[in-house]
């Protein structure tokens, strides 16, 4: 890696001088002034590569970012350890065993502000496809770390259907619970985003969920989400008789699907959202 690297940036300094080492020529554009060392973090492990100084042309390798001290795959494997919830510290130890060197918090830091712009953008993107009449919303519950101490903390998300039948994830907020005062502002945030047209919200028996609906949404039905119910069935249906219940509701979907053809759905990712 360290060799293939180093050649590479050989290869640039003479297309960038149009000229070999020590070669003179009429085409020269400017001259070598030595090497200047710097260390890189690779999936390989450190390599030290000698990038070429040199004199009436600026030197810009397109191998690495100016500044850069890791590999991009280095990077995105740090960001993803520490967002399937590895902390800093076990991170660092990892860093160690795979790539023989420490990655401080600091940088795990840094790295990570990067993720979250990324992220941010996306939470905050204008909703572009059109009117959107299904919506699909749950609360995903996770440990969060909050003043200290860890508690649960629901996760509010949204995937809707547009006209076109297209999916699309429209977005994801903190809600704390999921009580009415929540999903109120979640779905606030969903509307200034600009989600409109919707005639149907799937969910959940949520309380604070059906008010919020109401509030917000008050031309829109709602329909329980066929995945809960049978869930609330199955908790209450003796082992003896489970076989039983799930032959029958497998019917009655099967009666139901027959009389009421639903369009197949479009890939993920619409046109329109780029």
């Amino acid at each position: 890696m360290e060799e293939t690297l180093n050649e590479l940036l050989e290869q640039e300094a003479e297309k960038l001088t149009q000229a070999a080492r020590y070669e003179r020529n009429e085409a020269r554009q400017g001259y070598r002034s030595g090497h200047y060392s710097r260390n890189l973090t690779t999936t390989s492990g450190d390599v030290t590569l000698h990038v070429p100084r040199l004199k009436g042309v600026s030197f810009e390798t397109a191998i690495i970012e100016r500044y850069r001290r890791r590999e991009s795959s280095v990077e995105e494997a740090l960001i993803e350890m520490y967002l399937a919830g590895v902390s800093v510290r076990r991170v660092e130890d990892i860093t160690e065993a795979l790539w023989g060197s420490k990655v401080s918090p600091a940088a795990i830091s840094e790295l990570n502000k990067k993720a979250y712009v990324h992220i941010e953008d996306w939470r905050n993107r204008p909703l572009q496809c059109g009117r959107y009449p299904y919506v699909y919303v749950d609360g995903i519950y996770l440990r969060r770390n909050w003043g200290g101490e860890y508690e649960n903390v629901a996760v509010l998300v949204a995937i809707a259907v547009n006209e076109d039948g297209y999916r699309e994830v429209l977005g994801a907020a903190e809600g704390m619970k999921e009580d009415k005062a929540s999903w109120v502002s979640f779905f606030q945030w969903l509307r200034g985003r600009g989600l409109d047209g919707v005639k149907l919200v799937v969910g959940d028996k949520c309380l604070g969920m059906l008010e919020a609906v109401g509030e917000v949404f008050p031309e829109a039905k709602y329909q329980r989400c066929t995945v809960h119910f049978y869930r609330n069935v199955f908790s209450v249906t003796p082992r003896s008789k489970v076989k039983l219940v799930a032959k029958m509701l497998k019917a009655i979907h099967a009666r139901r699907a027959k009389k009421h053809p639903v369009r197949k759905l479009r890939p993920w990712w619409p046109s329109c959202g780029k």
